[in-house]
């Protein structure tokens, strides 16, 4: 599917925004505070039931307001609301007009990714960046991790209660030993969608970065020595666990790690090519979402202008052709986007000011 048309209310610095894009192609123009992130921002939201800027969700509604709404009509005419009340705290999600109660539920109906120029934190932000991705990836294309995940967390709390309360005996053994089936199951699933991620990563590192092309590691750390069973791990680091209170091993904690030649890959990168980086690995997992779900993947870029040279956006604009998704794009200035802008005038070009947006004739 692809955002037909997008209406905002109270979000942000938007103006009451009733917008229509462009199946594939969609650029946004404007100063630093105009609104352009806000937009992006609100699509976000309406995929993955919270922001990518703040924690604070106070923070997203319009001034002297205590409720937004952000709702979307797809390519498939089908209806997808969310009304977001911060006084109750509580939500409001509609699809076609009928009332859900879980984001999921939403987010099985359009699938949005980020780059941003924080999303370097990929790189320097620790593992939870990490498992973020790719757990995206994993609730669109692995059909089967999303119940497992939510089987995982239950037994996860139930685990950390026991120790946190320091529980023994057979309770605790109950949900130890389930605690490592699920582990083990969720690390398989997980083991399987990053040989995919990698081989797919490798296409579209030809294009954005041919010199490290097939040279790029992808690691998995699944949270506990593989060479070791987990129960043997656990047994061995029980009064650990019990003095801290919490598990320390399982699924919860694995992480990814890009290497070069053994070593972390932003130690060889620029700042340049990390971006390009970046985008190599989130098209390629907007590949795999759009080929498992037969949806086209929504993919938002925010300033593209952001260390990337000339050669670099030539490099994005080649990519972005073999890539089958919706597209909205950010930059300051037209001239950040001229090497992207398809000759055909396939696409639609917004002016962003003060919160409004206004479509540019070409």
């Amino acid at each position: 599917m692809s955002i037909v048309k997008l209406t905002t209310n109270n979000f942000r610095n938007l103006e009451n925004v009733s917008t229509t894009f462009h199946s594939d192609f969609n650029f946004f123009i404007g100063q630093n505070g105009s609104g352009k992130s806000s937009l992006l921002e609100s699509i976000f939201f309406l995929g993955h039931g919270k922001s990518f800027r703040t924690a604070k969700i106070d923070n997203v509604v319009t001034f002297k307001h205590t409720n937004f709404i952000v709702s979307v009509i797809d390519s498939n005419n089908k209806r997808l609301g969310l009304l977001r009340d911060t006084a109750t705290g509580l939500s409001e999600i509609k699809i076609d007009g009928l009332r859900h109660n879980k984001f999921s539920e939403l987010a099985q109906n359009i699938a949005v990714q980020i780059i941003t120029p924080e999303s370097f934190k990929i790189f320097f932000g620790g593992p939870r960046e990490r498992r973020r991705f790719v757990d995206l990836g994993m609730f669109h294309v692995k059909h089967k991790f999303s119940e497992q995940w939510k089987e995982f967390t239950q037994v996860l709390k139930q685990r950390n209660a026991c120790l946190k309360n320091q529980l023994i005996g057979q309770q605790f053994d109950y949900w130890t030993n389930s605690f490592c089936q699920t582990c083990i199951n969720i690390a398989s699933l997980r083991n399987e969608y990053l040989k995919d991620l990698k081989k797919e990563l490798d296409k579209w590192l030809t294009i954005l970065l041919p010199e490290f092309q097939n040279e790029i590691n992808v690691m998995y750390l699944q949270g506990w020595n593989s060479k070791k069973s987990l129960l043997d791990i656990l047994n061995q680091n029980k009064e650990r666990e019990y003095e801290k209170g919490h598990s320390l091993f399982g699924a919860q904690r694995f992480d990814v790690r890009f290497q070069y030649k053994g070593v972390a890959i932003e130690t060889f990168l620029s700042r340049g090519q990390q971006k390009l980086f970046l985008l190599a690995l989130t098209f390629a997992q907007a590949k795999l979402i759009g080929q498992v779900k037969r949806v086209k993947p929504i993919l938002l870029i925010d300033d593209i202008g952001a260390e990337l040279d000339a050669n670099s956006r030539n490099a994005f604009f080649q990519s972005i052709k073999e890539l089958n998704c919706q597209l909205f794009i950010t930059a300051i200035d037209e001239q950040a986007l001229e090497p992207i802008i398809p000759k055909d005038n396939n696409y639609y070009m917004f002016h962003v000011e003060h919160g409004r947006i206004s479509a540019i004739s070409k």
